[in-house]
């Protein structure tokens, strides 16, 4: 697909979203059997579905797409079907309606709860951390990509982010929900032989949702931007699907991780300032740089599955059209400002 200078709607979004990179397409056309996803109906599930749907089509392999979530809201499921992903409802919690659910060879986890969890952990445990073993061994004979999140802890912005390697650290219980998770599934991986992935992702975009979103919404607002958490790395939201996609192919047991972000350190200084020049409104700051910040360096992930087809420019213009012609919102802060853990 060329790239727009512009993104004009909602259905041309999801279409840049969704579409398969070669990679993806190579990918799911080497791998044999169907492709479940759990907890589909999230910020990246729907378009991740598709995109796994639209990669098999373009490999000509015949296979089930298959979106599992508790599905609020109809329009996101009747959307996937119309785009050839099955839809199936179901609370993961709910064991056996888990042990109902059709077999398949690749499983995408992408169940979690981040937003709420502080005033109501219990749920967040349950989903982070039990929820992994009840899936483990459901789908004991499957290989499995793991969402999961910065594990690592606060880390210098000077050396850059730690890479797969580092030692793993939580800053507050959602992140050490998060590290239980990868816990609990690399114990099951390594009892029962399951091959897996664990997706370190850091902070996805697109026009609706995610840091550069937040900046562009709070400039137009004339609020001031906190820059205390001053640096991050970010990732087109259809670049991150794709490499999530393609970690199926490199799973193993023990568990391989995989950092999935761009390559560039973005400041939210320069972003906001960048921003602020586009949509043609004062920028204003609050709080000092600290010299250290939530993030990872994804040399693995850039090397093994390319680099983002969407780069920060792109992703700075983009979204500052979208926001200053009053382009729809997911109405989710990232809270990429939060250095506690509590959300």
């Amino acid at each position: 697909m060329t790239l727009p200078n512009t993104v004009e709607s909602v259905e041309q979004l999801e279409e840049l979203l969704s579409d398969p990179s070669p990679g993806v397409v190579e990918t799911l056309g080497r791998l044999e059997g169907d492709v479940i996803v759990l907890g589909a109906a999230g910020k990246m599930g729907p378009s991740l579905s598709r995109m796994a749907r639209l990669a098999s089509d373009a490999a000509s392999v015949s296979r089930r797409v298959i979106a599992v979530s508790r599905f609020s809201s109809e329009g996101v499921a009747a959307q996937l079907r119309d785009a050839g992903v099955e839809t199936i409802r179901c609370d993961l919690l709910d064991v056996d309606a888990l042990m109902a659910l059709p077999d398949a060879p690749n499983v995408v986890y992408m169940a979690g709860r981040k937003f709420g969890s502080t005033g109501n952990e219990p749920l967040t445990w349950a989903m982070n951390t039990h929820l992994p073993s009840l899936v483990a061994r459901r789908y004991r004979a499957s290989r499995i990509a793991v969402f999961s999140t910065c594990v690592y802890g606060m880390t210098p912005v000077s050396g850059g982010g730690p890479v797969e390697t580092d030692p793993l650290h939580a800053e507050g219980e959602y992140y050490a929900s998060c590290l239980g998770r990868e816990r609990i599934f690399e114990y099951f991986s390594n009892e029962l032989s399951i091959d897996m992935t664990f997706i370190r992702l850091s902070y996805a975009n697109e026009l609706r949702y995610g840091v550069l979103s937040d900046l562009a919404r709070k400039i137009l607002a004339g609020e001031p931007i906190d820059v205390t958490m001053g640096h991050a790395h970010i990732i087109w939201q259809g670049d991150a699907n794709a490499m999530a996609l393609q970690t199926l192919d490199h799973a193993a047991s023990p568990p391989r991780p995989f950092n999935v972000t761009g390559p560039e350190l973005l400041s939210v200084r320069r972003a906001a300032e960048s921003l602020g020049r586009i949509i043609d409104r004062p920028v204003s700051f609050t709080g000092a740089e600290a010299d250290d910040a939530l993030l990872c360096d994804a040399a693995q992930a850039n090397r093994l599955f390319g680099p983002p087809r969407v780069d920060t420019d792109r992703m700075l213009r983009w979204v500052a059209d979208w926001v200053q012609r009053g382009g729809e919102s997911l109405g989710k802060p990232t809270h990429y400002e939060v250095r506690d853990g509590k959300f």
